[in-house]
C-alpha cells in the first residue's frame, strides 16, 4: 500500500476522473476527504469508499470558495491530524466562440479552474509547512493547455496557467519538501463524455494509440505522482492522451 495512512484531499471527486483518483488513493491506504459541488454525489462517492475501504469523508461545496477550501483543510486535520496530499481536480468547461464569449463565462472558468487550484494549493501548503514533513500537490490541466481546440479559448488559457503555477511553486515550496506536479488528460471516457454517442468512436479514430483514455489511466498517474516514488519529480506536467497532442488532428474534421 503505497499511501498507507496518508491523508489526501481531492476536489471535483463525485464522479469521473476525480472519483477514480479517490478510489485508487483509498485502495493504496490513504484517508480521503473528497469534495464535489453536488452534495448528493459527494455523499454517494464517500459512502462507496467507506464501504470498500473503511474510509472516505465528503465535504460538499464550491471549491473555488475559501470557506469550502478551509473546511477541507480543517476536516483533514480534525479527523486525521494532518494533510499529506492535495489534488485540485475540480474544473469547469464552458464552450463558446471567442468573438461572442461572455465576461460571466470567462470569470467563472477562471474562478473555478484557476482560483480553486491556486487557493487550495496555498491552504494545503500552509498546513504542510506547519507539519514540517513535506507533502504533494497535484493539479489537473488538459491537452487544451498545449494545443488549440475550437471553442475552448478561455478553458485552454486556464489550463496552461495551471501548468505555469506548478512550475512557479517549485521556487516557493521546494524548501518545505513539497512537490508540485500536473496531469494533462486528453479525451477521456467518463459518464459525462459518453453522453455524446459519437465521442468514443471519434477519439478512437484520431488518437494514435487507438482509444481515448480511461479514468484508470489518469488515476494511475495521479497515485504515482503523489507517492514516495515521485518525490524527486516536481514542476512537471504529464500528458495522458494516447499521443493525440503530438499530431493534434481535430475531432471536427471530416
Amino acid at each position: 500500500m503505497k499511501l498507507k495512512d496518508k491523508v489526501a484531499i481531492v476536489t471535483g471527486a463525485g464522479q469521473g476522473i476525480g472519483f477514480e483518483i479517490c478510489d485508487r488513493l483509498a485502495r493504496e491506504g490513504a484517508n480521503v476527504i473528497l469534495n464535489d459541488l453536488d452534495e448528493e454525489l459527494a455523499e454517494e462517492a464517500s459512502a462507496i469508499l467507506f464501504n470498500k475501504y473503511g474510509r472516505g469523508i465528503a465535504v460538499a461545496g464550491d471549491c473555488s470558495k475559501m470557506e469550502v477550501i478551509n473546511t477541507l483543510i480543517q476536516t483533514a486535520v480534525r479527523e486525521y491530524g494532518r494533510l499529506d496530499i492535495a489534488i485540485a481536480n475540480a474544473g469547469i468547461t464552458l464552450f463558446g466562440d471567442f468573438l461572442t464569449y461572455s465576461s460571466e463565462s470567462f470569470k467563472k472558468v477562471m474562478e473555478v479552474n484557476l482560483g480553486g487550484t491556486f487557493f487550495l494549493a496555498q491552504a494545503a501548503a500552509k498546513q504542510m509547512k506547519e507539519q514540517a514533513e513535506g507533502g504533494s500537490l497535484l493539479f489537473m490541466s488538459s491537452v487544451t493547455g498545449h494545443q488549440a481546440h475550437k471553442n475552448l479559448t478561455a478553458y485552454g488559457m486556464s489550463k496552461a496557467a495551471i501548468e505555469m503555477l506548478a512550475k512557479n511553486l517549485v521556487i516557493e515550496l521546494s524548501s518545505f519538501h513539497i512537490n508540485v506536479n500536473t496531469i494533462a488528460p486528453g479525451a477521456t471516457l467518463t459518464s459525462r463524455t459518453l453522453e455524446d454517442p459519437e465521442y468514443e468512436e471519434t477519439w478512437s479514430r484520431i488518437t494514435p494509440l487507438g482509444r481515448p483514455a480511461y479514468v484508470e489511466d489518469i488515476a494511475s498517474a495521479a497515485v504515482f505522482l503523489v507517492s514516495e516514488e515521485a518525490r524527486q519529480i516536481t514542476g512537471q506536467t504529464i500528458v495522458i492522451d494516447g499521443g493525440w497532442s503530438s499530431i493534434s488532428p481535430s475531432p471536427y474534421e471530416e
